[in-house]
């Protein structure tokens, strides 16, 4: 029994870039903070079940948003396979887990488009999970990741709940790490440029070729779209998904090269030194393109450019890292 009145939304993992920027578009929305329900790592360790099943007694919470992972970088992933496998499977079961026993009804589980084979058609429809060979370097992360699918689609299926999976393509903006070794392109890329243009740097070089395409989408977008599809009439999300294929990804739609992108980001630091790449570097996968259809079939598509996003992150980097100014 619901001893609370107005629905509480637990939003798991609400300082990382993706949980806050659900926060905020629920804000935005109209939601009442005091119905929006957090807690930082130190308060309350997702990898440990216990303190997971008194928190949710505790709170009660009729929604669930579970944005809470352990992330990083190639350097991270190569570096920290068993943290990254066995942190994310624990976080994933304990929340899924406890949020059905304490009757649950809606969970958003977030995944990754690493989910899917490093040569997979492109672009990447859903159905191509599980048809091949995923990339090396974040494979542990990655099989967390799909347990995590399996796991919304298996108390889907047992108990009748209606826990749903969106998979992001490489996401940027406020909140993002920009570790000189843990980080992803976009934020790594905004500190080498804004470093070599204090510096004043004549030259900055980028690892590999320049060739391969990369798809990217701003945070506050993946926000807005995540919970459109957790609002979504559940006829509706059961009219374009399956039983056994229930996630949607969540793309922008197009994609750049990584030259393209190096000199968008450049721009939008304000950096007007040369930009050389170093073919020695490996490229990596030549491409990762998600295919959005169903998405936006469902209704939603992003708001964000690709230069727009870039200029609000740079000065997100400049807010947060204010002695790398």
């Amino acid at each position: 029994m619901r001893l609370h009145t107005q629905k509480k939304i637990y939003v798991a993992g609400h300082r990382g870039m993706v949980g806050s920027a659900i926060v905020r578009h629920l804000l935005a929305q109209g939601t009442p903070p005091a119905q929006i329900v957090t807690r930082t790592h130190a308060e309350l360790d997702l990898t440990n079940q216990a303190a997971v099943h008194r928190f949710f007694d505790l709170e009660q919470p009729d929604q669930v948003y579970l944005a809470a992972a352990l992330v990083g970088g190639i350097h991270a992933n190569n570096t920290y396979p068993a943290d990254f496998i066995y942190q994310n499977l624990m976080i994933q079961a304990n929340v899924i887990e406890a949020a059905f026993r304490h009757g649950v009804h809606k969970l958003l589980f977030l995944g990754s488009s690493c989910i899917y084979p490093r040569l997979a058609p492109q672009p990447i429809t859903e159905d191509a999970l599980l048809t091949g060979q995923l990339e090396p370097t974040n494979e542990p992360y990655a099989i967390a990741k799909i347990a995590g699918i399996k796991l919304c689609e298996s108390y889907n299926r047992q108990h009748g709940v209606d826990y749903r999976s969106v998979m992001p393509t490489n996401l940027y903006g406020p909140g993002d790490n920009y570790h000189p070794e843990n980080s992803h392109v976009i934020p790594a890329l905004i500190r080498r440029f804004h470093e070599a243009k204090v510096e004043g740097k004549p030259e900055v070089a980028i690892w590999g070729t320049g060739t391969p395409r990369r798809e990217f989408l701003y945070v506050d977008d993946m926000a807005a779209a995540s919970v459109h599809v957790m609002q979504l009439d559940p006829a509706v999300y059961r009219a374009h998904t399956t039983e056994m294929l229930s996630h949607i990804n969540v793309g922008f739609g197009s994609d750049v090269t990584i030259a393209e992108l190096a000199h968008t980001v450049a721009a939008a630091v304000g950096y007007e030194g040369r930009i050389t790449f170093d073919t020695s570097k490996p490229d990596g996968t030549p491409r990762k393109w998600m295919n959005s259809d169903r998405l936006h079939a469902l209704g939603w598509h992003p708001t964000v450019s690709l230069a727009d996003g870039l200029r609000l992150a740079y000065q997100d980097f400049l807010h947060s890292s204010p002695r790398q100014a």
